[in-house]
Order: C-alpha cells, then sequence, then structure tokens
C-alpha cells in the first residue's frame, strides 16, 4: 500500500434469521438470513504505511445495524491490500478480525458490508453460502416507502445477551430452541415474500420473528414496546423487529399506509430519532 487509503462499507438491515447465523446453531442446524445494506457507511482511512487506520461512522455504534462487522471489512479491505476483487476473503478476513478481539458474532454482518445489496445468506457449520435471490422492484419501492427505521438511543451490550442465549441454547433450552427454529424459518417466508411482491408473507415473516425472538429473550424487545404496542394495536404498524441483539438501538417498523403520520408522531414523541435511509446496492470500496 502507497500513500493514502480511504475505504467506505454500508451498514445493514437485517429483516429476518438473524441468531441462526452464529455458531454453534451453524454446525448443529444451519442458519439462514435476509438483509440488505442501506446508504449509511462505516468510513476507514489511512495516510500512510505507518499511520493507524482511523474510523468514522455515519450510524452509532451499537446500534443493531452491523456496525462492528462494517468495520472490519473496512479494516480487511485495508490489511488485504488488493483492491475488493475478492469479497469473500474480506468478509471471513473481517469475521476473524472481530472474533480475535473477543466479540461473538456470526458472519452476516460482514457478508453484507462486503457485498451490499439484498443478501440471502444460508450459515452451514463455518461457511457461508451464497443464495440467488431476486427482488422485485415493488418489493422495494413498498419497503423503502413503509419500513421505518428508529434509533431508540438506547445502547445495548450485544455480548451480554448473546451470552445468555447460547448458554440456555447449550443446556438445551427449549424455548430457546422453539425461538431459533421459528427465526430461521420465518426468513424463508420473508424470501417468498419480497421475491413475489407477497407483502401479507412480509408482514407475517416479522410477525414470527419477534414471536421467535420473545421465547429466546423477551428483554431484547422490551425497551420498544411501550411505544409500539399500542401502534400495533392501532395497526398503524403491521410488523417490526429489533435490528441486532437489540434490547434498544434502533429497531425497523413496517407501517401500514394510513398509520405513517401516527407512527412518526409516536416516536418523536418519544424521544426517538427516524433514521432516512435508502438502499445501497454496493458493497465495500475502496475511495
Amino acid at each position: 500500500m502507497v500513500g493514502r487509503i480511504e475505504v467506505i462499507a454500508p451498514v445493514r438491515v437485517d429483516l429476518a434469521g438473524g441468531w441462526t447465523d452464529l455458531a454453534p446453531y451453524t454446525f448443529d442446524i444451519g442458519g439462514e438470513v435476509v438483509n440488505f445494506t442501506i446508504n449509511r457507511y462505516i468510513r476507514a482511512v489511512k495516510e500512510s504505511v505507518d499511520s493507524e487506520i482511523e474510523i468514522s461512522s455515519d450510524v452509532p455504534f451499537g446500534s443493531g445495524l452491523g456496525t462492528s462487522g462494517s468495520v472490519n471489512v473496512c479494516k480487511s479491505a485495508i490489511m488485504l491490500g488488493d483492491g475488493v476483487d475478492d469479497l469473500e476473503k474480506i468478509a471471513e478476513n473481517a469475521y476473524q478480525l472481530e472474533i480475535s478481539e473477543g466479540n461473538r458474532c456470526g458472519r452476516q454482518d460482514q457478508w453484507a458490508a462486503a457485498f451490499g445489496g439484498f443478501n440471502r445468506f444460508i450459515f452451514i457449520r463455518d461457511k457461508v453460502e451464497i443464495m440467488p435471490f431476486e427482488v422485485m422492484n415493488s418489493s422495494k419501492n413498498f419497503l423503502r416507502k413503509h419500513l421505518i427505521l428508529v434509533d431508540s438511543g438506547i445502547k445495548h451490550n450485544s455480548g451480554t445477551i448473546q451470552e445468555g442465549v447460547w448458554s440456555r441454547y447449550d443446556k438445551g433450552d427449549s424455548e430457546v430452541l422453539e425461538g431459533l427454529q421459528i427465526i430461521r424459518l420465518a426468513s424463508r417466508k420473508m424470501v417468498d415474500g419480497i421475491q413475489r411482491d407477497q407483502r401479507h408473507l412480509v408482514v407475517e415473516s416479522l410477525i414470527e420473528t419477534c414471536r421467535g425472538v420473545d421465547l429466546i429473550n423477551s428483554e431484547i424487545h422490551d425497551p420498544f414496546r411501550e411505544v409500539i404496542e399500542p401502534l400495533l394495536a392501532e395497526r398503524s404498524v403491521m410488523g417490526w423487529k429489533a435490528l441486532g441483539a437489540g434490547a434498544g438501538g434502533i429497531a425497523a417498523l413496517l407501517c401500514s399506509p394510513i398509520g405513517m403520520k401516527s407512527v412518526r408522531d409516536a416516536t418523536n414523541s418519544a424521544g426517538w430519532e427516524i433514521l432516512e435511509w435508502d438502499f445501497e446496492e454496493n458493497g465495500v470500496q475502496v475511495l
């Protein structure tokens, strides 16, 4: 590497399947995740060979958008120094960087940040399979218009939550096992809904994902319930989920056409910030 290098990588919105991309679940059952990247970025700059990598972000760290995965994808792209031709190598190296830092994580964040766009990933043991995934423009327009991302401003400790869930999993906890299975199957319904513009399936997938998450740890959604449950009751929100490990940070709310104003008013009154976004089709880029 000679001279200054600048790299950006987008963050992701996990629509369905998150949690099933982690070991030991990927070894025991196999995970499935559907996500897409948005036009919010992690930026990494290295001024010279001897300088440290400087990191900046368009979104708060620890908010549930996979920022740590995007950070390590940027670092990986700089460290490997071969451009961005081998995206799988960049993604895997980013995953190994995160593991070496003591973080328990899956592989969806790194692969999303590296490849960008809409993704359907299958996780088998320590491998990632990228499944063909054609998204209808009408589905994109529906999500762009009706999916609101809200930042509660509450910081969460994903490591503590992760350890609690996987400790129960190792003990064979029936609710955790059932919850993870529900989350995994919800990803297939999400794929079907988006590929065929079957919006009721998208809604059903979010509802089932919430049910599965509540089984593995009800605290994940607790910080959001006071604001969101009245919106569900009045059908302003059709389905929703916390992003990332939850218990704070950002949630995704799929709103009914007539419920958009109610949702914006309620979340603003709660002091939550609405994150404006659009789709990002590109993954990691060297500028």
